[in-house]
């Protein structure tokens, strides 16, 4: 894990498919949430497929920590490949850290593809929602890729710079936020009665809305972005409850990611690729 420490005192987480996995061709991706979940698997089917990405950066909020022990193992198997290195999405100072680290990795290759995977969930209605609820989901779904997003842009700018690509792609410079089709307002009368999570719904709503003004945005500079809807997927923030476990999940939004162009910038759109109402 790279250190941190003067970095944050100084300042103030081509792509093709091959039986669902992803393949390298000097490929560098930056996974958030990446200690468990989606995110882990994520990294592991991006590391341990027949052909792995070049750089896997895999961020969380307590690299040193308990809850990425399982994240840390896998890093020790793919020393060359998976750089660990701490990112907390409410936490401007450790984005900006991150950025800097990235960025004395990859150099003016830049990084071809930015996973805003981290999330927070909160189960209660309208009238059980806090303010605290409402702004610790904004901060974590919407406020920390909003920041990510800004800071690693000049890394992004640089690969989609260093690709001489043209069009758009995932192998070339591209954002893509792991979202929900609860974030939907026209699935809400379906939906609601089923799984309420206010603060959840409004932040991926924000979410979504701010994707698809940076695709406007940066359109100029060839990055693209793309919101995906996982699934309903067994996990700690899914439940045991959920439809798909997390490797089935993972290998179709890897396949998804893989085959994205220019047509898809600022798509939502399911891990099968199919494209979701807003």
């Amino acid at each position: 894990m790279l250190k941190t420490e003067a970095f944050c005192k100084s300042s103030d987480e081509e792509l093709q498919t091959e039986e669902g996995e992803m393949a390298a061709q000097a490929v560098s991706v930056l996974i958030t949430g990446a200690n468990r979940g989606l995110g882990l698997e994520m990294v592991k089917q991006m590391v341990e497929g027949s052909r792995p990405v070049r750089k896997l950066f895999a961020c969380c909020r307590e690299p040193a920590g308990p809850r990425a022990e399982a994240l840390q193992t896998l890093a020790k198997k793919h020393p060359d490949v998976i750089v660990v290195i701490r990112l907390d999405a409410t936490d401007l100072c450790s984005i900006k850290l991150c950025a800097k680290q990235v960025g004395s990795v990859v150099g003016t290759g830049g990084l071809n593809l930015l996973i805003n995977n981290a999330g927070m969930l909160v189960k209660a209605n309208l009238q059980e929602t806090t303010t605290e609820d409402m702004q610790n989901t904004f901060n974590t779904n919407v406020i920390g890729p909003m920041n990510i997003i800004k800071e690693f842009l000049p890394h992004l700018r640089a690969a989609a710079k260093a690709s001489g690509m043209p069009g758009m792609s995932s192998s070339k410079a591209a954002v893509v936020s792991i979202t929900s089709f609860l974030g939907s307002m026209e699935v809400v009368k379906q939906s609601y009665v089923h799984f309420r999570a206010v603060s959840y719904r409004v932040s991926k709503a924000g979410l979504n809305m701010l994707m698809l003004c940076a695709a406007e945005e940066m359109k100029t500079d060839e990055i693209l972005f793309s919101m995906m809807h996982p699934g309903w997927v067994r996990t700690d923030m899914g439940g045991e409850e959920g439809e798909i476990d997390a490797p089935d999940s993972v290998k179709g939004m890897l396949t998804v990611m893989a085959s994205l162009t220019e047509e898809q910038n600022g798509a939502f759109l399911s891990y099968q690729g199919n494209t979701l109402p807003w």
